[in-house]
């Protein structure tokens, strides 16, 4: 992606201005000359400035990676594509207009309100989307490692936290993807603007990830299993890497939450799978609903995402493993 327009612009501003600062050197009367010369150059400077920013963030937009694709072809099973279903939860509030099957794509920077950076989507995965004609080791690659078919990274997609999938969930998820009902059209390409490879310096968005090995889940109804739930699901996101929660910082991303490591040791087990059941918190309260310039609405903390995502034993895992942690000092609850 480039923006061919908005770089010529740069240039043309660059040499105006540059030409703009020798006439001014040139001139006779010495307030002129002076103050001509120097703010002539400083605009010159400021536009070279913003073209090499530009330059970089478009090299940082259009980088390619050589991981490679696991050669898999997914047999799907009733079974396998139920726990699919389940794990595609997570997907729904990146990958649909609103929050609700099918995965059909959304205008990713329109709904979620984000600076006038250019065109940013979340494609269709349906099987009518963009990822039709690919293979499974490539969507697996896309989903664990954030880099497309082509070797091009994705912008914003939790690979991160996906690379933690175990490759039976991740089959599981691909197989479920590719028995959707077609819905809607292949989403048109991300294409940033100058604004958004000049931002690309302030905020990176590349998600691209080391190649993913062999992985396999914990054993059920364990702590380990419930730290591998809170991995995949994300919530490290909003709460920190060492759940010790976070504050905002201005910037589009996911909405902070509290320290769970202080907050979860006052909560029983049975107010925990109440929350995420019901969306009340102890002691009657409710999480603040977030409501977008877009129109798009949003719980500040997705439960009914996380409740969609897993099963009682899973909830009840996260709920123990988070009773194994120490506390972190951090934001308070």
């Amino acid at each position: 992606m480039f923006d061919i327009a908005g770089v010529t612009i740069l240039v043309v501003l660059i040499v105006v201005f540059g030409f703009l600062t020798l006439r001014a050197w040139k001139a006779k009367r010495r307030w002129l000359k002076w103050m001509g010369a120097l703010l002539s150059g400083l605009l010159t400077l400021v536009s070279a400035a913003l073209l090499i920013l530009a330059l970089t963030g478009f090299y940082k937009l259009n980088q390619h990676f050589d991981n490679p694709i696991t050669e898999v072809s997914i047999t799907a099973s009733p079974q396998q594509i139920a726990r699919g279903a389940q794990l595609a939860n997570i997907c729904v509030s990146c990958h649909t207009p609103g929050s609700q099957m099918p995965l059909s794509g959304s205008n990713f920077a329109a709904k979620f309100d984000f600076p006038p950076l250019g065109a940013l989507y979340a494609p269709n995965l349906t099987p009518s989307g963009n990822i039709a004609d690919w293979t499974d080791g490539e969507v697996i690659r896309a989903i664990r490692e954030g880099v497309d078919r082509n070797g091009r990274f994705l912008l914003i997609m939790p690979s991160a936290n996906f690379r933690h999938m175990s490759d039976e969930d991740v089959q599981a998820l691909v197989a479920y993807l590719r028995s959707q009902p077609a819905a809607g059209e292949p989403t048109p390409d991300t294409q940033f603007n100058l604004l958004g490879a000049i931002f690309m310096n302030l905020v990176d968005f590349r998600v691209a990830q080391p190649p993913v090995g062999h992985v396999a889940a914990p054993s059920a109804e364990t702590p380990a299993y419930g730290k591998y739930m809170v991995d995949v699901i994300g919530c490290r996101d909003c709460h920190g890497d060492q759940l010790q929660g976070k504050l905002a910082s201005g910037q589009p991303g996911p909405p902070p939450g509290p320290n769970l490591t202080q907050l979860m040791p006052q909560w029983t087990e049975e107010e925990f799978m109440t929350f995420f059941n019901t969306g009340t918190l102890p002691g009657g309260g409710t999480v603040p609903i977030l409501t977008l310039k877009s129109g798009f609405t949003e719980s500040k903390m997705p439960w009914e995402m996380v409740r969609a995502a897993s099963t009682d034993e899973e909830l009840k895992a996260m709920f123990t493993y988070l009773h194994t942690l120490s506390p972190v000092q951090g934001p308070t609850p």
